[in-house]
């Protein structure tokens, strides 16, 4: 991966931006509203190029890293937008690049680059699993030249939106294992032939994410889309995942950027009592120690991507960065929606559903406490609290 100069990332900011600009407040909001999927801005994104960010040139791609990557996500939920619709396809990335046959690459990943093809759907979590991901129960059986998948995923988005999707099954029956990390593999799927019955239903979230339940009955995945090798999934999948939080961290870094945006300059305009609120130290204060979380998050940010793509260990910093940042953004949430009163619960002024989408980044894709949990006992030498 070539070096990428302040100018350059400077510049994909502004194209990202110029992006964004053909998509006001109005066609989020509606979007929103109506719960659809936001097609022609990811149509616009995936022909800029940018969607393919993270695929090396030789495949068609940008050849990017997660800093420019993060940059991206980050500057498309600074606009009225919000990545939850396409920024999967940057995160599996990673276990594909690292862990597919050269096959696999010449097959997929120029098609993916180019928008001929969708890989935005990524089904691990289960009902009875949750984020023991090793405790997952669905099942992949070897016959002949395919496996045979069984089993049930919940909240995995954008199936009815994607051409392939990343699984995680089990290969080994749980109780077998010695190691409890392995026996599950990961599986290209391609949802245009589905043989066998997978059945999406919908669930009714607070946020327009369009996520699913899956019910996978004798659903076939032929042999070579295994990728990786088989019973290392869990591994191949934790590659990915300094990444994922990295990116995540971008995203809400976004957000609270927004946020502390539109709160300064809602403030600073609306006169009440005869000056403006925002002179006022209770609204003014809570705008003002957001912002400075906001920036703090992004420094941690920036430090987590900087050693991913310098091949250093960024354990600690990426799920710190995640931290902060999912914080920081629900900080400023908080200190928006106060700032506009009772504007801020109206669908016009955009705040309730960015309020909305923000908090999810403290739930998901890992809890907060889990990455609490990650910090005590792998930075800090404390006992395992789970």
């Amino acid at each position: 991966m070539a070096a990428v100069s302040a100018e350059d990332r400077q510049a994909i900011r502004d194209a990202i931006r110029k992006i964004c600009a053909g998509f006001p407040d109005s066609y989020w909001r509606n979007i929103d509203k109506a719960s659809e999927y936001p097609q022609a801005f990811v149509d616009a994104l995936t022909a800029s190029g940018y969607l393919g960010a993270l695929i090396p040139e030789d495949y068609g791609g940008a050849g990017l890293g997660i800093t420019e990557a993060g940059i991206i996500l980050e500057e498309i939920n600074r606009s009225p937008g919000n990545a939850l619709a396409c920024h999967a396809q940057m995160y599996t990335m990673g276990t594909l690049l690292k862990h597919g046959s050269a096959e696999q690459k010449r097959k997929y990943l120029p098609k993916i680059a180019c928008g001929e093809l969708r890989l935005q759907a990524f089904a691990v979590t289960e009902p009875n699993a949750g984020s023991e991901t090793t405790k997952i129960e669905t099942r992949a059986v070897k016959q002949g030249d395919k496996y045979i998948v069984n089993g049930q995923k919940i909240f995995i988005s954008r199936v009815k939106q994607s051409d392939l999707m990343l699984l995680l099954a089990r290969t080994t029956p749980y109780n077998e294992l010695k190691d409890k990390t392995k026996g599950l593999s990961v599986f290209l799927v391609d949802l245009r032939d589905i043989k066998g019955k997978l059945d999406v239903q919908p669930l009714d979230l607070m946020l327009n994410h369009h996520t699913n339940i899956l019910f996978f009955e004798n659903v076939e995945v032929p042999a070579e889309n295994l990728v990786g090798h088989e019973g290392m999934g869990f591994r191949h999948i934790i590659d990915g995942w300094n990444a994922e939080r990295i990116l995540i961290a971008s995203e809400a870094i976004g957000d609270g950027r927004w946020f502390v945006e539109r709160a300064a300059k809602y403030s600073s305009e609306r006169v009440v009592f005869g000056r403006p609120i925002g002179a006022n130290q209770g609204v003014q204060f809570p705008i003002a120690r957001a912002y400075a979380h906001v920036e703090a998050a992004d420094r941690m940010r920036n430090d987590a991507a900087e050693k991913f793509d310098g091949g250093e260990k960024c354990g600690a910093e990426a799920n710190m960065a995640k931290l902060l940042a999912s914080e920081a953004a629900w900080e400023a949430a908080n200190a928006c929606l106060d700032a506009h009163g009772g504007y801020g619960f109206a669908r016009e002024y955009d705040v309730e559903r960015k309020f909305r989408e923000t908090r999810l980044y403290i739930t998901a894709p890992i809890n907060n406490n889990l990455v609490l949990a990650f910090l005590g006992q792998n930075v800090l030498g404390m006992p395992k609290s789970y």
